[in-house]
C-alpha cells in the first residue's frame, strides 16, 4: 500500500523513540506483554473504545484493556477522535489523504470516508491542521500513539484520523451527527483518545476521574458533557470521548463498559504527587441488538456473608498495620465472586471513638477487596485533615467499612430514605458527600441531612433546592470490626 501514496502525504511518527519505541521489534514485544496480561472480555458488537494516550510506560497498560478486545476481530477502518494540545482552531479536523505512518508500518486513510465525513458542515473539515505541525516544533501525541496498539491487534485497516481543535458542545454533537449518517452499515470502529485529571496528587485525582467513570459507565455523554463545563471533571479529550459515545449509541451500541482505570502513580515507581487518570472503556451493542440503553441503577444492596465481611475487614486491618509499620502489603488470596465485583467502598477509622480517617471511592472501577486494600492505605496514611496514623496508635483504631451501591441521580428528594441512603451533591466545581450512617450516627431528618451535605459540598444550607444543584444516592452496606468477630 505504501507504494502508491506519495510521500509528501504521509504523516510520519513525530514521537516514537520518546513516547514509546521507535524499535519495532522492542515495540510489538512491549505491546505483546502489555495485551498478554489483560484477559478478553467477551463483549459481543463492540463499535467504540476509549483509551489514554500517555507514554506506554504509564498508560499502555490500561491502553492494552481496550485494544485486547479487538484480537481476533475485523475492521475494514478505525475512525481515530483525539484531542488537540498544540494549536486549537474552530472545528474538527480531518486528515483525508494518504496515511499515518509508525514504526510497524503505514496505515493508509480511508479517503473517501474522510470526505464524506467532513462534508456538509463548517465545524468538520479536511484539514492538516492538528496532524501535521512540523512548522510548531511540536506535533500532536494523542491520535498517533493509538495506532500502534491497533496495528498489533487487527493487522491491515485503513484510518480516518480526526483531531478536534475545540471541543465545544456544538462540535461534539455534529461530530458524532456526521460519523453516525456516515458510518452506518460499515464495518467500522471508533476510539476516543483521551487521558484524564492532570497532575492532582493520587487520592485526589481518582476522586476527580470518578465523575468520568461514572457518565461512561452510565454511557450518559450529555452528563459528561456538562460535567466537563462546569470542570466538575476533568479529561483533556472529553470531546472525543462524547463525541464517539453520541456516535456509539446512534449506531446502535446498548451498552457500555468500563474495561481499566488507573493512574501514572499506578505503575512501578510512579510518584503519587502528581497523577495523571487513564481509562479504557467499550461501546457495545448485546448479540448486535440495536436497542438503546436504558439508564436503570438499582441501589439495592449486595448483601455480603459473614465470612465475606471478616475477609474485608482482614484486608483493611492487615493493611493499616503494615502500611504504618513500614511494611509491605501481602497479596491476598480471594475467590468470593462478590468481592472481585468492581464497587465502591469507604473504609473509616476511628481512635477511642472519634474519626482518625476516612477515605473512599464512590463508582467500583477495581474489585471490592482491592479498593478496600487501597483505602484503608489512604485512610491511614492520606487523609488532608489528619495527619498519618502512627504505630503507636494502631491498638486504638477501630475500623469500619462502608461497600456502597452505584449512585443514582434523583428528581424529587422524596427518594432520599434515611438511614438506607448516602447523599451525593453537585454544582458548578462543588461535590460534597455523607454515607448513610452519618444520618443515623447524628439523627437527622432527611432535611438535615440535605442540609449538612450541602456544607459539606461548600454550597448554603439550601442549595438542595436549586435546579442546578445534582443530587445522588447511594446505599451501603456498613459493618465493623465488632460485627464480624
Amino acid at each position: 500500500m505504501s507504494a502508491t501514496i506519495p510521500a509528501e502525504d504521509i504523516r510520519k511518527p513525530a514521537v516514537a523513540g520518546s513516547w514509546y519505541s521507535d524499535d519495532p521489534d522492542e515495540l510489538r514485544q512491549q505491546l505483546e506483554g502489555y495485551m498478554d496480561s489483560v484477559e478478553d472480555a467477551k463483549l459481543d458488537n463492540i463499535i467504540g473504545l476509549v483509551s489514554p494516550h500517555a507514554g506506554y510506560v504509564y498508560s499502555g497498560p490500561v491502553a492494552a484493556y481496550a485494544y485486547r478486545q479487538l484480537k481476533g476481530r475485523e475492521y475494514d477502518t478505525v475512525v481515530i477522535v483525539a484531542p488537540s494540545h498544540v494549536a486549537s482552531f474552530p472545528f474538527a479536523a480531518v486528515y483525508g489523504r494518504g496515511g499515518y505512518d509508525t514504526p510497524l508500518g503505514l496505515v493508509p486513510v480511508n479517503v473517501e470516508l474522510a470526505q464524506s465525513i467532513a462534508s456538509g458542515s463548517e465545524l468538520i473539515q479536511i484539514s492538516d491542521r492538528g496532524h501535521r505541525q512540523e512548522h510548531l516544533g511540536r506535533q500532536e501525541h494523542s491520535l498517533e500513539i493509538q495506532i500502534p496498539f491497533m496495528q498489533l491487534a487487527l493487522g491491515e485497516f485503513e484510518i480516518v484520523p480526526i483531531v478536534m481543535g475545540t471541543q465545544s458542545d456544538e462540535v461534539v454533537h455534529e461530530l458524532a451527527r456526521s460519523l453516525a449518517n456516515n458510518l452506518e452499515g460499515k464495518n467500522v470502529l471508533l476510539v476516543a483518545s483521551s487521558d484524564l485529571s492532570h497532575f492532582h496528587p493520587y487520592d485526589e485525582a481518582r476522586q476527580i476521574d470518578q465523575g468520568v467513570v461514572e457518565s461512561v459507565d452510565d454511557f450518559d455523554f450529555n452528563g459528561l458533557l456538562k460535567d466537563l463545563n462546569r470542570r466538575s471533571v476533568e479529561a483533556c479529550g472529553g470531546g472525543p470521548i462524547c463525541a464517539v459515545m453520541e456516535a456509539s449509541k446512534l449506531l446502535g451500541a446498548s451498552e457500555a463498559k468500563i474495561l481499566n482505570y488507573a493512574t501514572s502513580g499506578d505503575v512501578p515507581s510512579g510518584d503519587k504527587r502528581e497523577v495523571v487518570g487513564y481509562l479504557s472503556a467499550a461501546f457495545y451493542s448485546e448479540n448486535g441488538s440495536a436497542k438503546p440503553k436504558e439508564i436503570t441503577k438499582s441501589d439495592k444492596q449486595k448483601t455480603l456473608t459473614l465470612e465475606e465481611k471478616r475477609t474485608l475487614m482482614n484486608i483493611a486491618r492487615t493493611t493499616i498495620e503494615c502500611v504504618v509499620e513500614g511494611e509491605p502489603v501481602p497479596e491476598f488470596d480471594v475467590s468470593s465472586a462478590k468481592l472481585l465485583e468492581d464497587r465502591g467502598a469507604f473504609v473509616t477509622i476511628h481512635k477511642h471513638g472519634r474519626l482518625r480517617g476516612c477515605i473512599g471511592y464512590i463508582i467500583g472501577v477495581k474489585p471490592l477487596y482491592q479498593t478496600v486494600r487501597e483505602v484503608a492505605e489512604s485512610a491511614a496514611l492520606r487523609d488532608p485533615r489528619f495527619n498519618p496514623v502512627q504505630p503507636s496508635e494502631l491498638d486504638d483504631l477501630d475500623l469500619e467499612i462502608s461497600a456502597l451501591s452505584v449512585p443514582r441521580t434523583i428528581t424529587s428528594v422524596e427518594e432520599i430514605q434515611v438511614g438506607t441512603h448516602g447523599i451525593i451533591m453537585r454544582r458548578g466545581y462543588n461535590q460534597g458527600l455523607l454515607l448513610p450512617q452519618v444520618a443515623t450516627e447524628q439523627g437527622w431528618d432527611r432535611q438535615t441531612f440535605l442540609e449538612h451535605t450541602c456544607l459539606k459540598a461548600g454550597l448554603p444550607d439550601d442549595a438542595w433546592k436549586d435546579k442546578d444543584t445534582e443530587i445522588q444516592i447511594f446505599s451501603a452496606e456498613v459493618f465493623g470490626e465488632e460485627e464480624v468477630k
